[in-house]
């Protein structure tokens, strides 16, 4: 299994992710890219289940990914537009939290998200860089567990590429 992944963050506003998985780049950009395996793996904590994820990938489009507990039933998301797409080495889109019944700040103004892949001997890293508005919002989502969240959707992630080798 992929060591677990690796955050820094580079400036006051953003925050990097580095992780590595043992699959082709085209594996892991088609399950970053199509809502039927993207609802398989991007559901953070157990208990959670991603009801809506809808997603029209090219420069413009836009998506929109809702999480719903199943232990009370409430709901948060993110929805934004597609700003580039470079299949298979790079996707790039506007983000924009929206609280639900969850709660939090709504920022008016969307972070700014990365993934950049690049493969090597069948080992494909991808950085997610991520641009906040601000540093307070940069906190605010670092301070959320967002990052946990996201080890506990990509080590479903190798699973599911381990189980396809």
């Amino acid at each position: 299994m992929p060591k677990p992944l690796e955050v820094t963050l580079p400036s006051d506003r953003e925050v990097r992710v580095v992780r590595s998985f043992n699959a082709p780049r085209q594996l892991v950009w088609d399950a970053h890219t199509k809502p039927e395996l993207i609802k398989k793996w991007m559901l953070g904590p157990p208990g959670w289940s991603m009801p809506v994820c809808e997603m029209d990938v090219r420069v413009g489009g836009s998506y929109r990914w809702r999480w719903r507990s199943d232990e009370d039933g409430k709901e948060f998301g993110f929805f934004g537009t597609f700003t580039e797409v470079n299949k298979p080495a790079r996707i790039a889109h506007e983000e924009h939290y929206d609280p639900g019944d969850v709660g939090g700040a709504m920022s008016t103004e969307p972070a700014l998200i990365s993934n950049d892949l690049t493969e090597k001997d069948g080992v494909t890293t991808m950085v997610v860089t991520m641009r906040f508005p601000s540093k307070e919002a940069r906190d605010g989502a670092v301070s959320t567990g967002m990052t946990d969240g996201m080890e506990m959707g990509y080590v479903r992630l190798d699973e599911t590429f381990a189980a396809v080798a």
